[in-house]
């Protein structure tokens, strides 16, 4: 699907509905970041970028921030000591770029309790690396299978699939529920010593959609535990119902992942993608959302002339994603008032 930026017809349809009153929250002050992961040398043809370069790119493309992967090449914490993340530091605040969040991958659904208990103590050392670097969010899952790197280059997600279902073939979802839950819940306890927050996004495979995130951080209730919500993942709701959801999210919400793939046309710049931007920024405007929206481009890329696209084409979806998230919440904005 391809969607332009203009989407006045959305805007009047939905202006007032669930909107909160303005004179109830502040305005809303969203800025732009890039996710590291999108320059992780995964997807694309060619190599990683060091954190220094996706650094570089931010400034370059006009972003205001940068959130790293918590694994490598990025950030792994094995990699960061505490002078490693200072350097780091330094060098982003000489560019005008804040790094802002920290990227786990993490899976707290495994029945295996040492399983659970080895990526509880990597989460806690991406914490401490997080705080290092200055940062205040550390992005978590329930669950991720992670991807596998093959030989001729690239990744595929359906091997580390196949394990974790296989991991949890003969487990009801409750069990798996309750591991995540009695894991997460250590964390957040352990987020609250580094001065850190955890940002629980709606991703699968446990989280079904958004209404699994607000339960799950309601049952660990922990002020050290909020929201990550991606538009992308609710496959079932339509823009009306997104914004809606954002409400509902309210102060839970701490961060925004978006992305796709764009396009420069003779209307503005195309999104190809079922991301809706727009409706998710309407709701952070109806919150007051202070934080930030960030890009990430982590899927399989298009091959072109038996060749999966290169780092031009990750450059050139980078620099258009900033463009257009900036014309989308000076459309929120404004439609908001």
């Amino acid at each position: 699907m391809t969607r332009n930026v203009s989407r006045r017809r959305f805007v009047q349809s939905t202006l007032a509905a669930g909107a909160l009153s303005a004179a109830a929250v502040p305005r809303a002050h969203v800025k732009v970041g890039l996710y590291s992961i999108t320059y992780g040398g995964v997807w694309y043809r060619g190599d990683a970028l060091t954190v220094e370069q996706v650094i570089s790119r931010a400034s370059k493309f006009g972003y205001q921030g940068v959130e790293i992967d918590g694994k490598r090449p990025h950030g792994n914490p094995l990699d960061m000591p505490k002078d490693r993340c200072r350097q780091i530091r330094r060098l982003a605040a000489d560019q005008g770029i804040e790094i802002y969040a920290v990227a786990g991958n993490n899976d707290f659904s495994s029945p295996i309790p040492e399983h659970r208990e080895s990526q509880l103590v990597y989460l806690r050392d991406l914490m401490r690396m997080t705080s290092d670097l200055g940062a205040k969010i550390v992005r978590v899952f329930l669950a991720w299978p992670g991807v596998t790197l093959v030989p001729t280059g690239g990744g595929r997600y359906d091997i580390a699939q196949a394990v974790w279902k296989a991991e949890h073939t003969g487990f009801t979802d409750e069990q798996t529920w309750g591991w995540c839950r009695q894991t997460l819940a250590e964390a957040a306890a352990v987020a609250g010593d580094f001065g850190v927050t955890l940002a629980l996004q709606n991703h699968p495979p446990v989280i079904k959609g958004y209404a699994d995130t607000l339960r799950m951080v309601k049952e660990v209730a922990s002020p050290h535990l909020k929201i990550c919500f991606d538009a992308r993942l609710e496959h079932s709701l339509d823009e009306t119902a997104v914004r809606k959801a954002v409400n509902e999210a309210g102060s839970l919400q701490t961060l925004w992942h978006f992305g796709g793939e764009y396009d420069r046309g003779p209307d503005g710049i195309t999104v190809k993608g079922d991301e809706k931007a727009l409706a998710e920024a309407l709701g952070l405007y109806d919150i007051g959302y202070q934080g930030y929206a960030g890009f990430e481009l982590c899927h399989p890329l298009p091959v072109v002339n038996g060749q999966t696209v290169g780092l031009d084409f990750v450059d050139k979806n980078a620099r258009l994603a900033a463009e257009y998230m900036r014309g989308v919440l000076a459309q929120a904005s404004k439609a908001v008032g």
